[in-house]
């Protein structure tokens, strides 16, 4: 199958001097986004070759505790998600959900 259209998502990442984040901004002309600001970014990529994950896990220095909770809560409930539509496994998909209410109650993130 040929390839139609392509797309490309960027971020932009804002170093101090000890080259620890600062500020990201990310833009994503097909989805709207144009340079907005965000405080954190959670990214995995799949190497076919290794069968292995990549990963870039960057959150700047003022991100605050309280919402990188919520921000973990609410990326791990998404991918409860993608993980059932993905493979279609209802049962583990249940099992993810769980876990992330358990993680929820536990943080205290649903009062």
């Amino acid at each position: 199958m040929a390839v139609a259209h392509t797309s490309k998502i960027e971020f932009k990442i804002g170093l101090d001097e000890n080259k620890v984040p600062e500020k990201i901004n990310w833009k994503a002309e097909d989805g709207g986004v144009q340079g907005e600001e965000t405080k954190a970014v959670l990214l995995s990529v799949w190497d076919p070759k290794k069968k292995d994950t990549l990963r870039i896990d960057l959150w700047t220095k003022d991100m605050p505790v309280d919402e990188m909770k919520q921000f973990f809560h609410q990326t791990l409930t998404s991918m409860s998600q993608t993980f059932e539509r993905a493979t279609n496994d209802e049962k583990m998909a249940a099992t993810m959900r769980d876990f992330c209410d358990y993680f929820a109650e536990k943080l205290e993130l649903k009062k």
